[in-house]
């Protein structure tokens, strides 16, 4: 597992701060890894490795994510990298490095998992705190990883790519999504966005998916949206909400 952070980001976002919006590969999925990274290292770190139950919830969501981290990494070889170096050769190689490091960590972190699960209980808390660290170390370098990735790998495609074609290599990346990893995606992302990019997101879900699958995404992460950024998306994509709570009902 990689323990080494380097203390000094690069700065190559001051030029694309000033740079009409483009669109962004990374932005959404980026805040919906970061939010799903943080609430299970907390999860992690507060688990009480005498309740059964816990236990078994808390690694369960950890597998979660370490599973999506993985088809995350395979979608960037495969989908964002390959473009990079397609029109800018050699142009991913720092990422792609740091996509090996992160391969082996999620394989440590997975057994440490196991271990974790298989321990008798006077083990388990020396367990715990390890993988604890562990991931508080995977965590902190996914998060310079992915704003290199936001601000060096995103200034190449912009370099390189029209918007359009940018919308094109999103789109072959969400074909190969299955209905699963789309919900699970929504889950984590749609919370962790601000309400513009919601209404964005889920106003172009509308009009490109059926009203039941629509509503079948509103209905899945309604829960983990407060009241007042319920009310936004509601508003922002004409769904009703039901009196006294958040929560998506059918459209008429």
């Amino acid at each position: 597992m990689n323990t080494t952070l380097n203390s000094t980001l690069p700065q190559p976002q001051t030029q694309a701060a000033s740079a009409p919006e483009r669109f962004g590969l990374y932005t959404g999925i980026h805040k919906a890894l970061r939010s799903f990274m943080s609430d299970t290292l907390c999860r992690i770190g507060r688990l009480d490795v005498d309740d059964a139950d816990e236990m078994i919830a808390t690694l369960a969501q950890l597998e979660t994510l370490l599973t999506l981290c993985t088809r995350h990494i395979e979608h960037e070889n495969d989908f964002v990298h390959s473009a990079i170096e397609a029109r800018l050769p050699d142009g991913a190689t720092r990422t792609a490095a740091d996509h090996l490091e992160h391969f082996a960590s999620i394989v440590a972190l997975g057994d440490e998992a196991a271990a974790l699960a298989a321990a008798r209980l006077d083990e388990r808390p020396v367990l715990a705190l390890r993988l604890y660290r562990h991931l508080a170390l995977f965590v902190a370098e996914n998060f310079q990883h992915m704003h290199i990735e936001e601000t060096v790998n995103a200034a190449a495609l912009w370099a390189h790519y029209s918007d359009a074609e940018l919308h094109a290599i999103h789109a072959r990346l969400l074909a190969t999504l299955a209905p699963q990893e789309h919900l699970l995606v929504a889950r984590w992302m749609v919370p962790a966005s601000n309400p513009g990019e919601r209404a964005g997101m889920l106003g172009a879900m509308k009009m490109q998916t059926p009203p039941e699958a629509f509503l079948g995404v509103l209905r899945h992460v309604s829960p983990h949206l407060d009241a007042s950024g319920w009310a936004k998306l509601a508003r922002a994509v004409g769904v009703p909400q039901v009196p006294g709570g958040p929560g998506p009902v059918p459209l008429s």
